[in-house]
């Protein structure tokens, strides 16, 4: 296989070995196997090219200069938050306009496939532009932190589809901030490597954060267990 063979293993197949795995967390009723799909392409490709146009525009075409590092690395990770999270948004209004999510589970579900095939297709590009081993390495990290982050966005519109928000704004806020962090940590370790302990810390509140998301969307689908059983009863 050639290296651009090896940048689409490395990029693509973790992303779709974690997104199988939180899809068929969703036991009670899984969603359309399409509609998940979709959203993942959705996130690799539209989010991606939206977030790249607006990032490009926002961008200042300053040099490199590690004196400036901290004042840049500030900037660039809270253009990166603001810009990124609404971008992998988009990509879960095509569910949640289609009717597709009645709750939490689903938001988690949608959430991470958005956000899944966004890291997917961003890790491909650092690829392309810095070489197969920095896809590699990021195909260890940027996967759980995308789809946290999108996961988050997607269970406030779970819940706003049941009428338990009245918005997403707090939950995309919330997005944007844990982004921001790991960013700002992630340019801040280029020139003080010592800052990485704060992404392996960023890291495991990312996996902790969803994983609660996870167990609050089983604990409510619990709740509806009977629902179902009545609902396949009178079909």
């Amino acid at each position: 296989m050639d290296i651009l063979g090896w940048l689409v293993f490395f990029a693509y197949a973790p992303a779709l070995i974690l997104l199988w795995y939180f899809y068929h967390e969703d036991r009670l009723e899984p969603e359309p196997k399409k509609y998940v799909l979709m959203t993942f392409l959705l996130g690799a490709t539209l989010s991606v090219a939206v977030a790249f146009v607006v990032e490009a525009l926002l961008t200042p075409r300053w040099g490199y200069q590690r004196s400036l590092l901290p004042a840049g690395a500030f900037y660039m990770a809270l253009v990166a938050g603001v810009v990124e999270e609404p971008s992998k948004a988009l990509a879960i209004l095509y569910p949640f306009r289609a009717g597709q999510m009645d709750g939490i589970m689903d938001g988690v579900v949608y959430g991470v496939a958005a956000g899944l095939g966004f890291a997917a297709t961003e890790n491909f590009l650092y690829g392309l532009g810095y070489g197969l081993h920095v896809t590699v390495f990021r195909a260890f990290l940027t996967p759980f932190a995308h789809g946290t982050w999108s996961a988050i966005v997607g269970v406030g519109y779970g819940l706003l589809s049941e009428g338990k928000a009245d918005s997403v704004g707090g939950f995309l806020m919330t997005a944007m901030l844990l982004h921001f962090l790991w960013d700002y940590f992630a340019f801040l370790s280029v020139a003080v490597p010592a800052y990485d302990i704060m992404l392996i810390l960023l890291l495991f509140v990312n996996v902790a954060i969803l994983r609660y998301l996870l167990l609050m969307g089983r604990a409510e689908d619990e709740q509806k267990r009977w629902y179902y059983v009545l609902r396949g009863m009178w079909r």
